[in-house]
This record gives structure tokens, sequence and C-alpha cells, in this order.
């Protein structure tokens, strides 16, 4: 007897993934979010999130610029398992463990940021709260839910070329002042020599 297999079936309410990056980037193309209004009404669910900024930040790092909004261009693209956790824990705390965070204290050179070493390099406490309340100021934010994120932020990532990602970012797309900012940064404070 010959066994019988059956193609494989989806569910009609279960997205392909396809389905899930379309649906994404409409999210994050969207109308950007000011942080003070982002934070209230993030999930605690996973996803993907844009940051967002006016080309008179930061301008010489192109990026897509927002469909709703084309005075905004996208600066960074970003995954979490928690949306809110991701974004108010890292990204709006602790350089350490952000890389958003560490990429504009080494681009925001002329702002002055100071970094000190602790397992890694770190910006001073002063200048954790000095670059939150920048990003208040000059950045918002934009974010689509989904359970499992890895696989539709390496598509975005691959369709929008954020010009502050650099994993995932095909080699032509990647900015040359973003690697130096991230190697000045890293290379800012170090362990103490005996």
């Amino acid at each position: 007897m010959v066994p019988v297999t059956f193609p494989e079936r989806r569910s009609a309410d279960v997205p392909t993934d396809e389905e899930r990056v379309d649906e994404a980037l409409r999210l994050l193309t969207g109308p950007p979010v000011a942080l003070d209004v982002a934070v209230k009404r993030l999930a605690r669910g996973g996803g993907v999130y844009a940051w967002w900024a006016p080309p008179s930040v930061l301008p010489d790092i192109p990026g897509p610029p927002n469909d709703t909004d084309p005075s905004r261009r996208m600066l960074y693209l970003g995954r979490a398992t928690s949306l809110r956790g991701r974004i108010l824990r890292n990204h709006l705390r602790r350089s350490g463990s952000s890389t958003l965070r560490r990429t504009l204290a080494g681009l925001l050179v002329s702002e002055g940021f100071r970094t000190t070493w602790t397992d890694r390099v770190v910006l001073i406490p002063e200048d954790e709260k000095r670059l939150t309340a920048w990003m208040h100021e000059h950045l918002r934010l934009t974010w689509a839910e989904d359970a499992e994120p890895t696989v539709i932020e390496a598509e975005l990532v691959r369709r929008l070329h954020p010009p502050l990602n650099v994993h995932g970012v095909d080699p032509e797309h990647i900015q040359a002042a973003v690697v130096a900012a991230k190697n000045s940064y890293n290379a800012s404070s170090g362990p103490e020599q005996p």
C-alpha cells in the first residue's frame, strides 16, 4: 500500500510571510508618532519598529522618506519580542544595550557625549539622560506588532536600507559615516590599563 500524502494546507486566516511583511511595511511607513505618545501606545508583544527624523537631523545620513510624512526619513529599523520593553528599557534608557543609542552618540560627536567603561563602552549617566531628551525632541517612531518579527525584520531591512542599520543591509547600502561613528564610539573608552 502506498502512503497518501496531502499538500501542505494553510489556514485562510494565517497570513503568509509576504503578507506579514506587507502589513508591517504599511504600518511602519504610516504617520510617525512623537515618543511621549508612542510610549503610551506600545504593545507588550513582539514586532518591528522604525525611527524617523527630519532631514535636518543627521543631514549627511540619507534614509527612505516616510510615505505619509515626507518631511521625515527612516533612520533605523529593529525588532523586539516586547516592543514596549525594547523601546522603553533599551532605546530610551541605556546605551549599553542599544545599538541605536551607541550609533547616535557616535554620530553626534559635536554634541560632546561622554563615555565610560563598565563591561563595555557606555554613556555616562548625565549623557544617557541628555541623549534620551535629544531623541524625544528629534525622533519619531512607528511600529507593527508581529509575534515572530525576525523573518519580517530581515526582509524589511533588505527592502528599505535604513541608514543606521549595518547588519542585514546589502554592502552597497552601508553608510561609511555610520560605520565610522560606531568605531569612534567603541574606541572612546576602554578598560583601565595596568
